[in-house]
């Protein structure tokens, strides 16, 4: 397990004052997505199949990797699979750190979800907000992060978000002066109770292609699954 946390970057607005933090603090930077641009100095870039291969960095460093669907789909289905995990990148990610990085703590910078009306949406200007799509496995952002902190909390390792005015995820804040935050152990019995209910649904999806899987996703079942989730959060 590494003492130094991850950091995790989106690429919300909020995400470019992450630039200047010192790479000594981190045991590893993972860049989603066009996150890369933000820092040099990142280790590893994940992003979906389908992430434009132009987009993409053009060389890596000897320290620098992709992280493909090969190696974050096992990594997700230990936690239960894509679909309760949530299907968007900053959930990915996270699911990903924890199994095979095993860190004490993950940093979640311009990760929020949070698109402004006007304005930009993205560090780079106006992108699409990928977690606001209609899908089965994002109806309920914050139960998705709460799920995420409770697994972590099980592994003592702390969900943190860097601070910004607005954020779906159910993090502690955190500055860039100070990245320590406790790790709060989570109900058991709730946590249980949320993983059986999982469990019992069977919405496991090995491919984490749950869109193809011919499954008909029932979204009441999903929604009391989600609510399990943030009984068990909150204790």
């Amino acid at each position: 397990m590494t003492e130094k946390p991850v950091l995790i970057m989106g690429s919300a607005p909020s995400v470019t004052a992450c630039a200047a933090w010192p790479r000594s603090r981190f045991s590893a930077i993972i860049a989603i997505n066009n996150a890369w641009q933000i820092r040099p100095d990142w280790t590893h870039h994940i992003a979906p199949d389908d992430f434009p291969h132009e987009r993409a960095p053009k060389t890596l460093e000897p320290d620098q990797m992709r992280v493909m669907s090969s190696a974050y789909v096992p990594a997700n289905n230990h936690f239960g699979g894509v679909l309760y995990a949530g299907g968007t990148m900053a959930f990915t990610a996270g699911y990903w750190a924890l199994a095979t990085l095993k860190p004490r703590a993950i940093i979640f910078a311009g990760c929020d979800m949070i698109y402004p009306q006007s304005g930009p949406t993205h560090f780079y200007g106006t992108g699409t907000a990928d977690p606001l799509r209609n899908d089965i496995s994002l109806r309920n952002l914050e139960a998705k992060s709460a799920r995420l902190l409770l697994h972590a909390a099980t592994r003592n390792c702390a969900c943190m978000r860097f601070d910004a005015p607005q954020s779906r995820l159910l993090f502690p804040t955190v500055t860039s002066d100070s990245f320590a935050k406790p790790v709060r152990a989570p109900n058991a019995k709730r946590f249980a109770a949320a993983k059986t209910a999982e469990e019992r649904l069977g919405y496991y999806v090995p491919s984490g292609r749950y869109w193809e899987s011919g499954i008909s996703f029932s979204p009441e079942k999903i929604d009391n699954i989600d609510a399990l989730w943030l009984g068990a959060l909150a204790g």
